[in-house]
């Protein structure tokens, strides 16, 4: 029997079992078997995997994670191995290609962020991998799909939370600060804050000045509205145009880790306003949890397309969703880069016409 093997690497988001299912039951169809590569790159290594049939799928779409596991510091061409008590990196491509013809893969289906993307590609042209990625983050931030799924499940969670805060919000009659995720883009931030109802919204693309988020929020207080909601991007830039980061880790694709901007901009406006200022940091949870319906439908298509286009052997490709349609763009063409927010777009003009502020008027 034919087999295909799928792996998930980078950071986790809902969704990404959806795809495993897809592909595992699109395959199945035709009577091809899927092995399940464990943690990413580093279970390609070490060849760790599992075979995934219809018991091991059973339950998986509405389940968040990834049933594989995931890991984002292995990228085989720089891989940590133990040589005569010291840890020293090697080239572990050819091992990757051994353990897949091994296992007897006509080739791999690779779901992961840009990180993903690269590594998949560079073992494509170093030793010849057949590849087909499937793009996924919550961040949305990816230039060659127009959505990722995770990110529709990220915004309602946010959404969720900042409905929370403007309960208590209006009790206390607080500014409340909420920090969501989003690396350098302003996507989350975006659509949470238009959703949630927010007064102001401060996202990367958009330089804002603390002077005018505090009007805000004092014109507010004058019209009798005695509380303000305020969600910050994690990589929004503060008023010095530098970002915040949380901390660093060498050995990871993203060595840099943003947090702490949501505090930044609390301090700020407690000290211009005088008002008792509040700051939520939402962190992971925004890439925990069951995928919403949106995000199990994107993620059934993709990886169904995926393993379709495996099935005939048209490797070298990336599955996005372009102008509602799911597509295939070849690997070598896939645009590099952040997809950040227009500061002209639709979004940014809907949520300017109702008022919202973004710190810059």
């Amino acid at each position: 029997m034919p087999r295909l093997a799928i792996l998930s690497a980078g950071g986790d988001c809902p969704g990404i079992n959806a795809v495993i299912r897809a592909v595992v039951r699109t395959a199945n169809q035709q009577g091809w078997e899927v092995v399940g590569i464990r943690n990413g790159y580093r279970g390609a290594v070490e060849n760790d995997y599992i075979v995934l049939g219809p018991n091991e799928i059973a339950g998986l779409l509405p389940r968040g994670g990834t049933m594989l596991g995931t890991d984002n510091r292995y990228d085989p061409a720089s891989f940590p191995v133990e040589e005569d008590g010291r840890i020293v990196r090697k080239d572990m491509s050819a091992q990757v290609m051994a353990n897949l013809e091994k296992l007897g893969v006509e080739g791999l289906i690779a779901i992961g962020g840009d990180g993903t993307m690269a590594v998949t590609r560079g073992l494509a042209e170093r030793v010849g991998l057949k590849a087909i990625c499937v793009p996924k983050t919550i961040d949305n931030d990816l230039p060659s799909t127009d959505q990722t799924f995770g990110f529709d499940t990220a915004v309602q969670t946010a959404t969720d939370a900042l409905d929370k805060l403007h309960t208590t919000a209006e009790s206390h009659h607080r500014v409340m600060v909420l920090e969501v995720m989003g690396r350098y883009a302003g996507w989350i931030a975006l659509y949470t804050g238009i959703a949630g109802g927010a007064d102001v919204i401060l996202i990367p693309e958009i330089p804002w000045d603390p002077d005018v988020v505090a009007q805000t929020i004092l014109e507010r207080r004058a019209r009798g509205r005695m509380f303000s909601i305020v969600v910050v991007a994690e990589g929004a830039l503060t008023p010095e145009g530098e970002r915040v980061v949380q901390r660093t880790v060498p050995d990871s694709h993203e060595q840099v880790r943003l947090g702490g901007i949501g505090q930044v901009v609390g301090e700020l406006i407690e000290e211009k306003t005088g008002i008792e200022t509040r700051v939520t940091v939402l962190g992971h949870i925004q890439r925990g949890g069951s995928p919403s319906p949106y995000d199990r439908l994107l993620a059934t298509q993709l990886g169904a397309y995926a393993a379709q286009l495996a099935l005939e052997g048209k490797y070298g490709q990336l599955v996005a969703l372009r102008q509602g349609k799911i597509q295939a763009v070849p690997l070598d063409q896939v645009e590099t880069g952040i997809r950040t927010v227009p500061v002209d777009g639709p979004e940014v003009m809907a949520a300017r016409a109702i008022g919202i502020s973004f710190g810059d008027r």
